[in-house]
């Protein structure tokens, strides 16, 4: 087991560094920061231009090729703050990714895991539950989740926190920032922290329970009308005890691998979700990168997605290895 995990990491290592040097090399080839310069009054003189862009590696008069050669070169001889060099903004890319990688990291862990475990038993709920009312309510309920925008549903929890607010006469929700600048002790700060937690992580966590309920109900039901569980029945096994004990582990084995790839879509979620809340995260980041046609910010980003994805990846591997025995041998 030790010598697949290892090898299934090595692999997911191996694309992550592909997939962010890529993310550079296309971002630097479509990406034109230089237009941000040409459009001062009174005019920058070209070659003050060209200072400018080398001091980032973004000189477009470069080429890519070379450029991504400098990046690579100065991961591996630069000091530690300097190794994904300077974004557009003249801050260090590894200082900015250092201060909001926490902020993103509150937000997807909790959210992530909760949408996981919130869908897994809605699905299996519902594959029990064959189209009775709540198995109903919950396939309408995620199909108008799933086809709604994560800012829309953002924006709507925000409309009604701060109707809340006002009917108690207090801001019990907060939902600006991460949190509240001035606040002293740790039972304040702990409660600020969840009050404007609050909202996004139950955006994400609605979203990821829904896709997760119906991909797990699809599973469940195939897995209802198996042998082993009859076999178990037959043995004396009761319907619940037969369900928990196989049905449901046995359905949670490709829910594993789903897991992986919906994290993904998460991340994206997670994204928007930092420009409505204003969360000073890595999404927030990504997308200002664009924006400012910041190469060095745009492959910072790209690499700090594709490291979640690794250790997501990594995570399901262990545990399709600790629900399937087969794998193990």
């Amino acid at each position: 087991m030790i010598k697949y995990l290892l090898r299934r990491f090595v692999n997911y290592s191996i694309l992550t560094v592909l997939a962010t040097v890529m993310a550079y090399m296309v971002a630097a080839s479509f990406f034109y920061p230089r237009k941000k310069y040409l459009s001062r009054n009174p005019p920058i003189p070209e070659s003050s231009i060209d200072r400018i862009l080398d001091a980032h590696n973004a000189n477009d008069k470069v080429p890519v090729l070379e450029r991504t050669w400098i990046w690579i070169h100065d991961i591996f001889t630069k000091p530690l703050p300097e190794k994904l060099g300077l974004d557009m903004s003249n801050n260090w890319v590894l200082v900015e990714m250092y201060h909001r990688a926490g902020v993103s990291l509150r937000l997807l862990i909790i959210g992530s895991l909760i949408g996981a475990v919130l869908g897994v038993a809605l699905g299996v709920w519902g594959a029990v539950r064959q189209y009775k009312l709540s198995d109903q309510l919950v396939t309408y309920t995620s199909f108008v989740l799933i086809s709604t925008p994560t800012f829309v549903l953002g924006v709507v929890l925000m409309i009604l926190a701060t109707g809340f607010n006002g009917l108690i006469g207090h801001q019990l929700i907060r939902f600006t920032g991460a949190y509240t600048p001035g606040i002293q002790g740790f039972l304040p700060q702990a409660w600020d922290l969840i009050s404007h937690l609050l909202l996004p992580t139950i955006v994400l966590a609605l979203f990821g329970a829904a896709s997760y309920s119906r991909y797990q109900r699809s599973i469940m039901l195939d897995v209802l009308g198996s042998d082993f569980i009859r076999t178990a029945r037959a043995k004396g096994a009761t319907r619940s005890r037969a369900l928990v004990k196989h049905g449901v582990r046995v359905a949670l084995i490709p829910m594993s691998t789903y897991f992986a790839y919906s994290f993904g879509t998460l991340v994206a979620g997670a994204a928007f979700l930092e420009i409505v809340f204003s969360w000073a995260g890595m999404g927030q980041y990504g997308i200002n990168a664009v924006q400012q046609s910041d190469v060095n910010a745009l492959a910072g980003n790209v690499m700090f997605t594709a490291i979640l994805l690794l250790i997501s990846s990594t995570l399901s591997e262990v545990l399709y290895a600790a629900l399937d025995p087969r794998v193990r041998v």
